[in-house]
């Protein structure tokens, strides 16, 4: 989950816009995003292929815990961090 906002400490994810398989670009959105301000679009911050989705929709997480798993052009699947705490 970025920081979206100065003051963020957390978000609550609305919808995934990519499925794994899906090839993505720097720039691309990925999903949208509920915050205490506004429903904000994500963006990817490197191209590559979408390996695992690791958050829910409508589970609201901490920011700083990775949304999905990208792997990098050219570079082997990595092995994916603990998924997100189910929605509450």
């Amino acid at each position: 989950m970025p920081a979206l906002g100065a003051d963020m400490s957390a978000g609550r994810l609305i919808a995934w816009r990519k499925q794994p398989g899906d090839v993505v670009a720097r720039g691309d959105i990925i999903a949208e995003v509920h915050t205490d301000k506004a429903d904000i679009e994500v963006e990817v911050f490197t191209g590559g292929v979408i390996e695992q989705l690791l958050v829910e929709p409508g589970a609201e997480v901490p920011v700083g815990t990775p949304l999905a798993l990208i792997r990098e052009d050219g570079k082997a699947p990595a092995a994916a961090p603990a998924p997100a705490p189910p929605a509450q």
